[in-house]
């Protein structure tokens, strides 16, 4: 059910992501989700000059997730599973669990799920686990990976719950 008292769009800041059930701590951006379907052209001979159009293989852009490196190996322990240095011959690796269903959830202001998509079959193609170190700069140290899918889907039974309302004096 639609939360019809919301004129204002959801913002972009507010998202938690998911392995499985358990929410992967310290996420701070989320590429955005894109599918690109080709389109294939086609004439008969006795068709006029132009061409008609179907669609043909659809594509799922990879997703990237960034989030702040700290103590936790999530993110290096998953893109281990797609190649790993020390296995048994060099790049060689066991693909046995390699690939993870993520989810991925947009939030109201409130912290209420408002828009929740299931990303499937996903497996991480690169692994960035330490950004360039600036001595003279004043930012965080960011973690990326990027992940290989092969399509989502938006759930259509997550329902929207009312939004709280303000519960202060108005001055």
């Amino acid at each position: 059910m639609p939360a019809v008292n919301r004129f204002d769009p959801y913002k972009n800041f507010k998202f938690v992501v998911k392995f499985g059930n358990t929410v992967v701590a310290g996420i701070s951006k989320v590429g955005g989700l894109k599918k690109t379907t080709e389109v294939v052209k086609h004439r008969e001979g006795a068709d006029p000059s132009t061409s008609r159009k179907s669609p043909g293989r659809t594509e799922f852009d990879a997703i990237t997730l960034e989030r702040g490196v700290t103590a936790d190996r999530d993110f290096e322990k998953w893109a281990n599973q797609t190649w790993f240095f020390q296995a048994q011959a060099p790049g060689e690796s066991a693909l046995g669990n390699f690939r993870r269903d993520i989810t991925i959830e947009l939030r109201n202001e409130a912290g209420q799920p408002v828009m929740r998509y299931f990303v499937y079959r996903c497996w991480v193609s690169e692994y960035q686990a330490m950004p360039d170190l600036d001595a003279n700069a004043n930012a965080v140290a960011i973690e990326h990976i990027k992940i290989e899918n092969e399509g989502w889907r938006r759930d259509p039974a997550l329902s929207i719950d009312p939004e709280p309302e303000f519960a202060g004096d108005t001055v």
